[in-house]
């Protein structure tokens, strides 16, 4: 996809054009990102990663066209990076970054925890993600529980009943999964939280909700921490 590559709003139907003027239907596009931005969510792609334009437009059943106006969406939320001459990446996350997703987390999760109520449907999507974490520790899947534990937060975030901050989650999600394969090791990174999950989740259910949003206060700054200890380790070019 060229530099400088822009989308203009077409007929009344929304369309995208690329720079070839070939039209691509805008919800079309946004379908699609929300595929790769799922395979972000899901770890299936990795922080450095190059994407095969070839391999994801037949995996995808799309023209290159299409993907194209895919990767500009997933470019302009920082998820992919384009490099001239190089092709698309999977982006890194920066310092910055790392420390703004965490404050955005601390801010909707923790409010959202201690105002919810135990009766929330959230609430029993909450407590699925924590078994389905205790089962792929039995199994030893590390990506797995990584992935239910992306669901368990974006279930906190349901509690707001908010469309648009589930929305804006989705997002942050994406760029939180890319900070956790700055790790090389998952277990190390998801065992400590499965419990956690479990007492935060107890405490919601009997009622406690300050008490749930202060464990999981504590719970973000510990994963903060361990995420920028493995992003100063990473090399320097």
């Amino acid at each position: 996809m060229p530099e400088g590559a822009t989308v203009q709003q077409g007929d009344d139907k929304g369309r995208a054009a690329p720079d070839n003027g070939e039209a691509v239907p805008v919800s079309v596009a946004q379908r699609l990102a929300d595929v790769l931005r799922g395979r972000l969510i899901g770890g299936e792609l990795r922080p450095g990663e190059k994407l095969s334009e070839a391999a994801l437009s037949a995996s995808l059943d799309v023209s290159r066209n299409t993907l194209r106006e895919v990767f500009r969406l997933l470019t302009k939320e920082g998820l992919l990076r384009h490099e001239p001459h190089r092709g698309v990446f999977v982006s890194t996350p920066s310092l910055g970054s790392i420390i703004d997703i965490y404050r955005v987390r601390r801010m909707i999760e923790c409010r959202a925890i201690a105002e919810a109520s135990p009766a929330h449907p959230g609430v029993a999507r909450m407590r699925l993600a924590v078994e389905d974490a205790v089962a792929a520790r039995r199994r030893g899947d590390w990506r797995d529980v990584g992935s239910a534990n992306m669901r368990f937060h974006a279930s906190i975030v349901d509690l707001a009943d908010s469309d648009r901050l589930n929305g804006f989650y989705s997002q942050i999600a994406a760029e939180l999964r890319l900070c956790f394969g700055l790790l090389d090791d998952p277990e190390r990174l998801h065992a400590p939280y499965i419990d956690l999950n479990a007492a935060i989740l107890d405490d919601l259910e009997a009622g406690r909700g300050a008490q749930a949003a202060a464990r999981l206060e504590s719970y973000l700054v510990q994963s903060e921490r361990t995420i920028l200890a493995a992003f100063s380790r990473l090399p320097r070019t």
